[in-house]
């Protein structure tokens, strides 16, 4: 298989959007806020040389539907489990970038028999600290405000800027991810999904969900945490505080890479995470979990 063109799949009556290339194990990538599987096509065909690759668009994001309804991070971890029994892939690698780390995360922890390695990128779930934009959306009222902030002729405007820019052949990655992002804010039911989503995880304080008093969990899977150096979004610290509380785990700091490495830094990234692949054994379950938590003493 070697297509990355967008599928669907109906689950519990809503469209699920996903793109898949490649045989062999899976890899599973979860894709960030506001974002799409359109964010790992720089990364499919590499990967899909060797792995089974599929990169969905979490309901509320991309082409998938946007419902009213749950959009915890429970929750999609229970939507990637319903589309992976689906397409008849037991088990994967899960790959989550920023919001998608958080996912995977709970993969992780909810379905562990699924789960055989872990890839976090930049990955939400891991601190408090978050960009203050992101914090100010979560603020009453901020509803009223995003038709303004995102305009419906802003996204018309910036393609055909961003169209010129390729011409004199300007590339800005990471630009080209926040644009996407932001662009896909001016729709109506995007912002709506968008919103739930955000409160979800984080609140005027910042992140509201953690992992931090869970990590030790993950010493029973292969795990690689990679991250930009620049990153304006979520600290690079909170990559130094998983690495110290996830044992036998990998770290991979990208300099001069921000938010979105695996677009900044393709070939980099490809090397990190292919060597991963090569150099772990996966796992399937997780282990004996009565005696890991009546025996594990916090730091």
């Amino acid at each position: 298989m070697r297509t990355t063109d967008l599928r669907h799949i109906e689950l519990h009556g809503h469209t699920v959007s996903y793109r898949v290339t490649g045989s062999g194990p899976a890899v599973l990538l979860i894709h960030g806020m506001a974002g799409s599987s359109r964010t790992w096509r720089s990364v499919m065909p590499t990967l899909g040389e060797r792995h089974l690759v599929v990169a969905p668009d979490l309901l509320g994001h991309g082409e998938s539907a946007k419902p009213l309804g749950d959009y915890s991070l429970g929750a999609f971890a229970s939507g990637l489990r319903d589309l992976l029994v689906a397409l008849d892939i037991d088990r994967v690698t899960a790959v989550g970038q920023s919001l998608g780390g958080g996912v995977a995360l709970q993969l992780a922890y909810q379905h562990p028999e699924i789960v055989e390695r872990l890839v976090l990128v930049d990955s939400g779930g891991l601190g408090r600290d978050v960009s203050w934009m992101l914090r100010a959306l979560t603020l009453p009222g901020a509803e009223a405000l995003m038709p303004v902030v995102f305009p419906a002729r802003a996204r018309l405007i910036g393609e055909a800027v961003g169209r010129w820019f390729h011409r004199l052949g300007v590339r800005a990655p990471h630009i080209d991810e926040m644009w996407r992002a932001y662009s896909s804010l001016t729709a109506v039911e995007n912002r709506h999904a968008f919103l739930r989503t955000l409160r979800a995880v984080v609140d005027p304080g910042g992140q509201s969900v953690s992992a931090a008093d869970r990590l030790y969990l993950a010493a029973a899977v292969p795990t690689l945490i990679v991250w930009g150096g620049n990153d304006p979004i979520i600290p690079v610290e909170h990559a130094y505080t998983a690495h110290a509380a996830i044992p036998g785990s990998r770290l991979e700091i990208i300099e001069g890479a921000g938010h979105f490495p695996h677009v900044e830094a393709t070939d980099r990234f490809l090397a990190v995470l292919g060597d991963f692949l090569d150099e772990t054994e996966p796992v399937s379950g997780s282990g004996n979990l009565r005696d890991v938590l009546l025996h594990h003493r916090p730091a």
